[in-house]
C-alpha cells in the first residue's frame, strides 16, 4: 500500500473511514495527501469507495471516523457551501430556467458579491472555457459539450482553489469526451488549480492525471503517476484493471539476479520480474502487456525463454494489429504490434514462438 498522509498536503485524508449502516466499511482507513496544484484521479470499479471519498471531501457525506483537512484546516464539520470548493457533476446540474450567465452568477450572489464584480468574474470564467459569447443562452440551447464547459466554468467562477469532478465526461460521445479530456488538462495547467477527479475510465485517468489512486474494496490498491501504474503495477488487481493485460499462472522455480524463473501450470518455463513473490515454491500470476510481447526474436535479450503460441485471430485496427493467441492453455493471450511497413502479419492457425524481456513481465500475487 502506497497511500500516505503528510502534513504538507493541500488536501489530506487522515485515517478516514465511512460506513452507511454502522457495520460495513465503504471506505477503510484512508490516508491520502494531495499536493496544491495537483491533478489526482480516484479510479476504480463501481462500489470501490472512490465517489464516497469525493462526496466526503465536498461535504455531501460525513466521515464516520478520521479527519479531512483542506490547506491544514479540518473541514469535517464545515457545510459544503462554506468550503470554497468547486464541483462538476456528470449531469451538469445547470438550472434550466436561468441563462448561462445567471447560472454562473448564482454562486457569486450566494457569496454577496457586487453586481459589477459578478459580471466581471462570469465573463472571465466563460472566456476560460471558450464560451464567452454564450452568456445569454439557456442550457437547453447548448450541446452536451457546451453544457459541460459551462458546468466547468461555474466551478471556476468564484476562484476555487480546489475543483472536484465526478465522472464529468461520462455522458459525452467518445470523440467529444477525448477532446474535453485535453481541454480540462490544459485548463488545469494554465490555472494551477488542484483537481480531484473521479472516473472508472482507465484511459481518462492515464491521460489527464499527475497521479492516480486505484480503489478497490474501500482501499487504495496503488497510488502512482500514470506511467508507473501502467508499467509497474504492484498487484494483480491493478495490473488487470489498468489497460489490457495478459496473465499466466504458475509457480516460482528460482529467483536470481532480479529475475524470477516461473514454471507455468502448463509446464513451460518463463522469465519475469519478481514484484510480490520472494521465494521458490510460491504461486504467482504473471502479468504482461500486449505491446511488450515479441515475435521478432532478434529483439529479445540473450538467453531469454520463449514459449509456443498458436494464432487464433488477427485483427487489423488501423494504427495497430491485434493478434489473439493460444498460449499455455490461455486462449485470450493478446499481442499488439504497430502498423508499419516491415511488420509481419500473422495468419490464423500459424504456430510461432513468443518471448519478452524479463522486466516486462511481472510476477504478482496469485
Amino acid at each position: 500500500m502506497t497511500d500516505t498522509a503528510t502534513p504538507e498536503g493541500f488536501v489530506t485524508f487522515d485515517r478516514v473511514q465511512k460506513s452507511y449502516d454502522g457495520e460495513t466499511l465503504v471506505v477503510k482507513d484512508l490516508n491520502l495527501s494531495i499536493a496544491k496544484g495537483e491533478f489526482l484521479t480516484m479510479l476504480g470499479p463501481s462500489g470501490s469507495g472512490k465517489t464516497t471519498c469525493l462526496m466526503m471531501l465536498a461535504g455531501f457525506e460525513s466521515a464516520t471516523h478520521g479527519e479531512i483537512r483542506l490547506d491544514g484546516r479540518p473541514i469535517n464539520n464545515i457545510p459544503p457551501h462554506k468550503r470554497g470548493i468547486g464541483m462538476v457533476f456528470q449531469n451538469y446540474a445547470l438550472f434550466p430556467h436561468m441563462t448561462v450567465a445567471e447560472n454562473l452568477s448564482f454562486p457569486l450572489e450566494v457569496r454577496n458579491m457586487s453586481k459589477d464584480e459578478r459580471e466581471q468574474k462570469v465573463q472571465r470564467a466563460l472566456d476560460m472555457v471558450q464560451m464567452g459569447a454564450f452568456g445569454g443562452r439557456r442550457p437547453a440551447q447548448l450541446s452536451g459539450g457546451q453544457q459541460q464547459r459551462i458546468a466547468l466554468a461555474r466551478a471556476l467562477v468564484f476562484d476555487a482553489e480546489l475543483v472536484l469532478m465526478d465522472e464529468p465526461l461520462g455522458a459525452l460521445d467518445k470523440q467529444l469526451r477525448e477532446h474535453m479530456q485535453f481541454e480540462i488538462k490544459h485548463l488545469h495547467e494554465e490555472l494551477g488549480i488542484t483537481v480531484v477527479y473521479v472516473t472508472h475510465d482507465q484511459g481518462e485517468a492515464l491521460t489527464m492525471s499527475d497521479r492516480v489512486a486505484v480503489f478497490n474494496d474501500g482501499k487504495i490498491q496503488q497510488l502512482a503517476p500514470p506511467e508507473d501504474l501502467y508499467e509497474r503495477p504492484e498487484n494483480s488487481f491493478v495490473a488487470q484493471f489498468i489497460g489490457e493485460n495478459n496473465t499466466l499462472g504458475g509457480k516460482v522455480e528460482k529467483i536470481e539476479n532480479g529475475v524470477a524463473e516461473v514454471r507455468l501450470h502448463s509446464g513451460e518455463i518463463i522469465d519475469a520480474a519478481p514484484v510480490n513473490v520472494t521465494r521458490p515454491g510460491e504461486e504467482t500470476t504473471i502479468s504482461i502487456r500486449p505491446e511488450r510481447v515479441e515475435i521478432d526474436h532478434t529483439r529479445l535479450p540473450e538467453n531469454a525463454h520463449t514459449i509456443d503460441a498458436e494464432v487464433l485471430e488477427w485483427i487489423y485496427m488501423g494504427d495497430i494489429f491485434r493478434t489473439r493467441l493460444r498460449v499455455a492453455g490461455n486462449e485470450d493471450f493478446v499481442i499488439k504490434s504497430r502498423n508499419s511497413s516491415d511488420q509481419r502479419r500473422l495468419a490464423k492457425g500459424e504456430r510461432i514462438k513468443i518471448g519478452w524481456a524479463p522486466e516486462d513481465a511481472r510476477a504478482l500475487d496469485a
